[in-house]
């Protein structure tokens, strides 16, 4: 979930910003229907307005969609806005659009629930011949020589601290997590590759899978690779991250190898990438080999499910044939549930809750909290 701060820093963003604002410009006619998705503080929703839209459907299943009602107002186009807080998934609307804009990425286009809803809303809600705002992603990666982005990684349990502890174990777990990170041209030690283009027009999967291969240009201590994207918003519209380019909000994606390689000009550098959507997170995979004159030097096999803390006893839950059992919370909130919709108000359930529970809640005021939980996540 974004902050408030978080949606400043987009709207701050002045190289994305400027983007959108054009695309905007160049796809909303008076009379358009617009569908804003992850509208966030309505951004977009309310310069839709005032390029002339007759309607738009804002949605967003973040809080901060009150926000975005209120700066609706305020801009004397809150008439024209109707905003739903939920996922855009289980949204049906009175009618099809002619433009869909959003900005569902993470720090890549591989993000969350992005894909499955842009595929979702194009096929539900937009007329023929209707336009997507962005219309395009690609993707880019390197080899990088970046000594302090790979310290942040192994200065972290490091084997000398005090006490007399070994923390090689914890420490393992590391290399197998991505994070964000800039980078500079005079960091890459290859030639920037092209591989994968989504095409929102016709897109149809979540996820990932491609073979990535360089050859060194220079040579130099490589510490894993990194990932970005550029945008085509709409004809002629576009932004990039690339190195060298200005930052934007979104940052680079660096995976780190398990231990930095000597490179030499020549050398080959494969890595095998996928990026699987499973339960609304991606999983990344990235095994690498560095290849000199035919031989393997190095071979490193890093996913990001191993560096998820997952012990057996949760592994062992999702298995298909593992009988679950209700735990004291999920029959609480069952019994909350089974109180609304009757005609009883928080207080009442609260009472009825420390009634049939006194150990959890000593009075009616202790249960108070898990009510309005139970209404904030099932409740309308």
């Amino acid at each position: 979930m974004y902050s408030l701060f978080g949606y400043g820093n987009m709207i701050a963003d002045r190289h994305r910003m400027n983007a959108y604002v054009k695309a905007l410009e160049g796809c909303i006619k008076p009379g358009s229907i617009v569908l804003d998705i992850g509208t966030g503080t309505g951004i977009c929703a309310i310069l839709a307005c005032k390029l002339g839209a007759k309607q738009v459907y804002a949605i967003e299943s973040n809080s901060a969609i009150a926000v975005a009602k209120l700066a609706a107002q305020d801009n004397d186009c809150g008439d024209k806005i109707e905003f739903i807080q939920a996922m855009s998934v289980n949204v049906d609307l009175p009618e099809k659009v002619d433009v869909i804009v959003s900005d569902l990425r993470g720090i890549l286009p591989f993000f969350q629930e992005h894909i499955p809803s842009i595929i979702d809303a194009r096929s539900r809600f937009l007329q023929t011949g209707g336009t997507m705002i962005p219309l395009r992603d690609r993707l880019w990666g390197t080899l990088v020589h970046a000594p302090e982005l790979y310290h942040s990684y192994s200065s972290l349990w490091q084997q000398d601290i005090p006490y007399n502890l070994n923390l090689e174990s914890p420490r393992s777990f590391l290399f197998h997590a991505w994070k964000k990170c800039t980078i500079s041209l005079e960091q890459c030690l290859t030639e920037p590759l092209l591989f994968a283009v989504l095409d929102y027009a016709q897109i149809s999967t979540p996820n990932l899978q491609v073979k990535l291969e360089w050859r060194a240009e220079k040579a130099g201590l490589g510490h894993g690779i990194c990932l970005w994207f550029d945008s085509l918003l709409t004809t002629g519209v576009e932004f990039s991250n690339a190195p060298g380019q200005p930052d934007l909000i979104y940052g680079k994606a660096f995976l780190p190898w398990l231990e930095p390689v000597a490179i030499a000009s020549g050398d080959r550098i494969i890595c095998d990438l996928k990026a699987n959507l499973v339960g609304g997170q991606y999983i990344w995979q990235w095994n690498s080999k560095i290849i000199t004159g035919g031989k393997t030097r190095a071979d490193f096999k890093q996913s990001t499910f191993n560096a998820k803390l997952i012990n057996r006893e949760a592994l062992e839950r999702r298995s298909l044939d593992y009988i679950p059992q209700v735990n004291e919370n999920g029959i609480i909130t069952s019994f909350i549930l089974s109180l609304m919709d009757k005609n009883n108000n928080l207080e009442a359930i609260a009472r009825e809750c420390a009634a049939l529970f006194p150990q959890r809640f000593p009075t009616w005021k202790n249960a108070v909290n898990q009510v309005r939980e139970v209404i904030d996540d099932y409740g309308q």
